[in-house]
C-alpha cells in the first residue's frame, strides 16, 4: 500500500510540474525582433463603409470615437509587434480592461484581421464573417480602426476595429 501512495504522490508532483510549466509557457507573448514600423488611424476611411452597411440595415450611423481609435491603434501595434493576430495575448490579458484603459465606453466590441492590404479588403473580410458583421451591426455609437505593420514580419498588416457605446 505504501508503494501505491508513493506512486500517486510522484504522479501528482509530476502533474503539478507539468501544469506549472504549461501555464508559464502560456503567459508569454511571442515577440518578433523590432517594433512596428508604423501604426495608422484608419477610422476616417473605414467609417463611411461601416455607416453605409448600417444604413442598409436600418441602423443609425456610428461616429468617430477618439478613445476607440486609441484602443484600436494600441491593439494593431501590439499584434504587429507580437507577429500574431489575437484578441488576447497571455493569460492575464483582458479586453475589457484594455479598452477601459483607453477610455472606451462599455459595452464594446473588437474586430481584428491580418493580411488584408487595403481598407476595402479588411471591411469586406469583416462583412463576410458572421461574428464580425454582428459586431458592426451592433448597438454601438462609436468607432475606431487602425492598422500596423512590422518589417520583421514581411510588413504584414494587422488591423483592429473597436466599437464603443
Amino acid at each position: 500500500m505504501t508503494s501505491i501512495d508513493l506512486s500517486r504522490r510522484g504522479l501528482l508532483r509530476l502533474s503539478g510540474l507539468a501544469l506549472a510549466a504549461g501555464i508559464a509557457g502560456c503567459t508569454t507573448t511571442p515577440r518578433i525582433a523590432g517594433t512596428p514600423s508604423d501604426g495608422e488611424d484608419e477610422t476616417a476611411r473605414v467609417l463611411p463603409l461601416v455607416n453605409q452597411l448600417r444604413t442598409k440595415n436600418g441602423l443609425p450611423p456610428l461616429a468617430v470615437d477618439p478613445a476607440a481609435s486609441t484602443a484600436a491603434l494600441f491593439q494593431a501595434k501590439r499584434m504587429a509587434s507580437a507577429g500574431k493576430m489575437a484578441h488576447l495575448m497571455g493569460m492575464t490579458d483582458s479586453f475589457g480592461a484594455r479598452v477601459k484603459a483607453s477610455g472606451v465606453r462599455l459595452p464594446a466590441a473588437e474586430n481584428i484581421a491580418s493580411g488584408q492590404q487595403s481598407v476595402d479588403a479588411v471591411v469586406t473580410a469583416w462583412i463576410n464573417s458572421p461574428h464580425h458583421l454582428e459586431n458592426m451591426l451592433g448597438r454601438y455609437d462609436g468607432l475606431g480602426v487602425a492598422v500596423a505593420h512590422n518589417p520583421s514580419s514581411r510588413n504584414l498588416p494587422y488591423w483592429a476595429m473597436v466599437l464603443s457605446s
